[in-house]
């Protein structure tokens, strides 16, 4: 039986009706047609279907979507505003953190909550939050070192 959700996806109101047993990963792919969320474990393992909820990194496959009632939920596609990237997005593209893309939304997620937290990361501090996101293409120097663009950006955008 369906059950009635309501939640906020990348600044705009959902209302829209899930069996609960549904994942917010399905939501977010399915009905939602948001597929920068990827799947890639179904377990929580490697961290592509990371979005942030109420500013906080979740892994969405391990997640019901009806736990997110009444919650915000930003997705890679909800990161630019106003026609620009944003600087985690444009350091990813400049640093050349990725290669197949797959684990990409993921692990900008992961670092834009990061960002949020600690605004100059050291590197220890950055392998440590990318932990839970699995690259099966990169040595992840490039992705390290694009996190450490976005947050010297970011910085200057707060100065």
């Amino acid at each position: 039986m369906a059950m009635p959700l309501h939640l906020t996806v990348n600044d705009k109101p959902v209302a829209v009706d899930v069996e609960p047993q549904m994942l917010l990963v399905e939501l977010l792919r399915g009905p939602l047609a948001l597929t920068g969320t990827h799947v890639g474990c179904d377990t929580g393992q490697c961290g592509a279907c990371t979005v942030l909820v109420d500013g906080r990194a979740v892994k969405s496959c391990s997640m019901l979507a009806l736990q997110a009632q009444g919650c915000a939920v930003t997705t890679v596609e909800g990161l630019a505003k106003g026609g620009h990237l944003h600087p985690v997005q444009d350091a990813f593209i400049a640093c050349h953190g990725l290669q197949c893309g797959f684990c990409t939304p993921g692990m900008m997620m992961t670092a834009v909550c990061l960002l949020s937290q600690q605004s100059d990361p050291s590197e220890t501090e950055i392998v440590q939050a990318l932990e839970g996101n699995l690259c099966r293409c990169t040595g992840y120097v490039n992705i390290v070192a694009a996190v450490q663009q976005a947050a010297r950006v970011m910085a200057g955008s707060r100065a």
